[in-house]
């Protein structure tokens, strides 16, 4: 019996982010709280598909796809909402769109075509800025920079500014986060256009390769 790979673990839990990204977005206009618990509950949980992956050996191709599908059509969607919030920006919200998803489908598609299972999967031929990127720890804090300047952005519009009190000082939380996540944001964004030439070049070189192997 053919094995259902739609069931295994850390594609369930893929499953999982989706519906409780999908649910975020039926509160985002006007119950940020509940949005923001459901989004970052999703966000929460990505932690988790690949260690799943790994324990029970149930790594696969859908699985990487659909982590990075998930992870994109979430933020964009709190993208959009701020680019509703703030429409003096939407030029700069559009850009960032297309770069996003620009960079990332085209990273996904020369990995493929060079035989790998993930486009974090990068070698030691390939730009060092993605080496460094696609390691864990950076991965993870430029990733989380970029959410939390998202979000510093959707709650300051509903004027939930966070407050604490420091030497007698009372200041702002989410405007302080937004500062704070400001430059690891524009960081994570400037890495992914060196992604989007990069892989641009990548599937470049093997259409150059396969051209001449035909003449």
């Amino acid at each position: 019996m053919a094995v259902n790979i739609f069931l295994f673990v850390p594609n369930l839990i893929g499953f999982a982010r989706v519906v409780l990204g999908i649910a975020s977005l039926f509160y985002m206009n006007d119950q940020p709280y509940v949005a923001m618990t459901l989004y970052w509950l999703s966000a929460f949980l990505d932690v988790f598909d690949g260690m799943a992956a790994r324990h029970f050996n149930q790594s696969t191709s859908f699985g990487a796809v659909l982590d990075m599908v998930s992870d994109r059509c979430t933020t964009l969607c709190l993208i959009m909402n701020c680019a509703m919030f703030y429409p003096g920006y939407l030029l700069a919200f559009q850009l960032l769109v297309v770069l996003d998803i620009s960079s990332h489908w085209l990273q996904m598609y020369s990995s493929m075509m060079k035989g790998k299972t993930s486009h974090k999967q990068i070698d030691l031929s390939e730009n060092a800025f993605l080496r460094y990127y696609y390691m864990k720890p950076i991965l993870f804090a430029l990733c989380s920079a970029n959410e939390l300047f998202f979000m510093a952005l959707y709650f300051v519009h509903f004027d939930i500014l966070g407050t604490v009190e420091v030497a007698g000082l009372t200041l702002h939380l989410w405007p302080i986060i937004g500062y704070i996540s400001a430059p690891l944001f524009a960081i994570k964004h400037l890495v992914g256009l060196i992604q989007l030439v990069t892989a641009s070049q990548n599937i470049g070189i093997i259409d150059a390769a396969q051209h001449e192997k035909k003449n």
